[in-house]
């Protein structure tokens, strides 16, 4: 494990007392600048989960990274400067998460850096970005209620993903629901929104229950499914969990044709791993599928199984993870600099983009506007497109009937 060279120093400078404060702020000033290399690169940081829990999802994201700083290296790099990634794994941990972000903007003096999965892993990065005024792309879906400057949220907000598949549930007549996911923070606060949503529409919460991250036993969770009927379950588990939950529920001849469940972490990447048969015919709602048929999504598709093999699967978080490094190109180039506040103004003013999502663009709360989308999951393993919504939706961070009179602070 690497240590920050300047470790035992800093130690002795916070003894000095005022004088180590100055000299902390100094530092930090100094570190929160972009050091570019001699040799006409620029390195920046890929930090997902190559081990544990989530790996059976961040690996994926990871390899979409690195195929558009290829595409983007081959194609004369940012401003003249080649794109040197610095790959680190997370291990699905949020400490080693936050310690490896430390050192990637301390040590290897990353301009920006590419990653995260869970809620718990992006919360504990956040104060270092904010300490060395850095920014982090991060591409999953996630629970709202945050909106820091040094983060680009390109995955879903609330308002994208799961209030449109509550609303798609809801108009099928599936108003009785049963609340599952894993005990961290994305669950347990879309789970909030949710059931402020459920209830003011008319519907029922039939239960609500987590289960540790990694977790597998999901007896007690279907004997209770079970006993209160519910007629939809929406899914918020994250990880290899969902593999022994579906066994479970199969084992228990609750299939999804006849329990239907709508999933919020389980894309093509996940259904490929755990194998189609046994979430066939369960629903997802994503920003991204890879059967939509658009011209940049067929070449993205095609790029992507010659560089990794043509069994691989695509999936939305993959999408995010690819569309990130070109999104912060443009930025750095209409900003021309690397400067990564400078990229962050630039990143909001570069109006639509052309995406193999389709329309995309940040909103000055730093986050995508993106289409919903609704699927079911096919023998193939690819999702059949059920609904849509009306093009591109405003990101809302702060939903205003879970958390009325909040707001994203101006910048």
């Amino acid at each position: 494990m690497k240590q920050p060279s300047n470790g035992a120093a800093h130690l002795r400078l916070k003894a000095a007392g005022a004088v180590a404060t100055i000299l902390s702020l100094a530092f930090c000033a100094a570190a929160s600048t972009p050091v570019l290399a001699q040799n006409g690169s620029v390195k920046v940081g890929v930090l997902q989960s190559l081990s544990g829990t989530m790996a059976i999802s961040e690996v994926a994201v990871k390899d979409a990274t690195m195929l558009a700083i290829d595409q983007i290296n081959a194609s004369g790099g940012v401003m003249g400067r080649k794109i040197v990634p610095v790959v680190e794994d997370g291990a699905s941990d949020p400490a080693i998460f936050a310690q490896k972000a430390q050192e990637l903007i301390q040590q290897d003096n990353v301009v920006t850096v590419f990653g995260g999965w869970t809620s718990a892993s992006r919360k504990a990065m956040l104060p270092v970005f904010q300490r060395f005024q850095s920014l982090l792309w991060y591409p999953v879906q996630f629970e709202g209620n945050e909106c820091s400057p040094d983060i680009m949220y390109s995955g879903a907000q609330p308002n994208q993903q799961i209030l449109p598949a509550l609303q798609w549930a809801m108009e099928k007549g599936e108003k009785r629901i049963f609340l599952l996911g894993s005990d961290y923070v994305f669950p347990r606060t879309a789970n909030y929104i949710l059931k402020k949503y459920i209830v003011h529409d008319g519907g029922t919460v039939a239960g609500e229950e987590y289960v540790p991250l990694g977790g597998t036993d999901f007896s007690s969770v279907i004997a209770k499914i079970k006993i209160s009927h519910p007629q939809i379950i929406f899914n918020t588990l994250n990880g290899d969990s969902n593999v022994s939950f579906f066994k479970q529920m199969a084992a228990a001849g609750m299939t999804p044709d006849k329990m239907p469940v709508m999933s919020f972490s389980i894309a093509e990447q996940e259904a490929h791993a755990m194998g189609p048969s046994l979430v066939q015919g369960s629903y997802a709602a994503w920003n991204y599928f890879q059967s939509l048929q658009n011209p940049l999504n067929k070449k993205f598709v095609a790029a992507f199984k010659a560089e990794y093999g043509g069994n691989s699967v695509l999936d939305d978080p993959m999408i995010h993870g690819y569309e990130d490094v070109y999104l912060w190109a443009a930025a750095a180039r209409k900003a021309g600099s690397f400067d990564p506040m400078k990229v962050r103004t630039a990143a909001i003013e570069m109006g639509w983009q052309d995406s193999p999502m389709g329309k995309v663009e940040f909103a000055n709360n730093q986050s995508l506007y993106q289409t919903a989308y609704v699927g079911q999951l096919e023998p193939d393993g690819q999702f059949k497109i059920l609904w849509q919504s009306n093009g591109p939706i405003r990101p809302n961070p702060y939903d205003p009937l879970a958390f009325p009179g909040r707001s994203c602070p101006a910048k």
